[in-house]
């Protein structure tokens, strides 16, 4: 059984489509079972999210708010929602991979960050060994070889990840089947 006590996960691509559009919000493959199995074992859940259209006046903070309820509703109720709603230039200290958004998060339902992990993007999985939380990079068509490379930690999907998570803090780089990094980027059976 894990130690880990909450696991937050990047909201867009890894538990819902990336999309500010209500209408067209959708879980992501494989993110209801993972959450049901956590949820199963005791396990706290959250989501962050970074969202500098908020910054840059495309999206308001309600539009931001009506996706995290959409988001809670096609998944069910998380622990806790994370936002960071600067933009890139901005050089706060909650936006991966500072650790500020994740730090934030698992305070509030009060897990030290040895007990947390994040399961993101690569900026997410960097911003989580800074603080000495597990970080899972799951990889999507927009992570680069070289932040695979650079990963303690990857997952080819959010279950696979959720599974390796269930079975104690993860243990070596490619989670599950130990296949090679390039795998991770294959769609179907490697």
């Amino acid at each position: 059984m894990t130690h880990v006590r909450t696991v937050l996960f990047d909201r867009d691509s890894i538990l819902a489509e990336d999309t500010p559009d209500l209408d067209r919000v959708r879980p992501a493959p494989g993110a209801r079972e993972a959450l049901g199995l956590l949820r199963l074992h005791g396990v706290r859940t959250g989501f962050v999210a970074v969202q500098p259209g908020i910054a840059h006046g495309r999206l308001s903070d309600a539009d931001v708010r009506a996706v995290n309820h959409r988001v809670d509703e096609l998944l069910g109720s998380f622990d806790i929602w994370g936002v960071c709603p600067h933009g890139p230039e901005d050089g706060c200290h909650c936006r991966p991979p500072e650790p500020g958004l994740i730090l934030w998060a698992a305070g509030r339902v009060c897990t030290g960050p040895a007990d947390c992990a994040v399961v993101g993007t690569a900026a997410d999985a960097e911003a989580a060994a800074r603080v000495g939380a597990h970080g899972i990079l799951v990889p999507d068509e927009r992570t680069r070889p070289e932040e695979t490379a650079r990963a303690g930690h990857v997952a080819p999907d959010v279950l696979t990840a959720v599974r390796a998570l269930l079975t104690g803090p993860p243990q070596g780089r490619v989670l599950v089947d130990e296949r090679p990094i390039e795998a991770a980027f294959e769609k179907g059976e490697a």
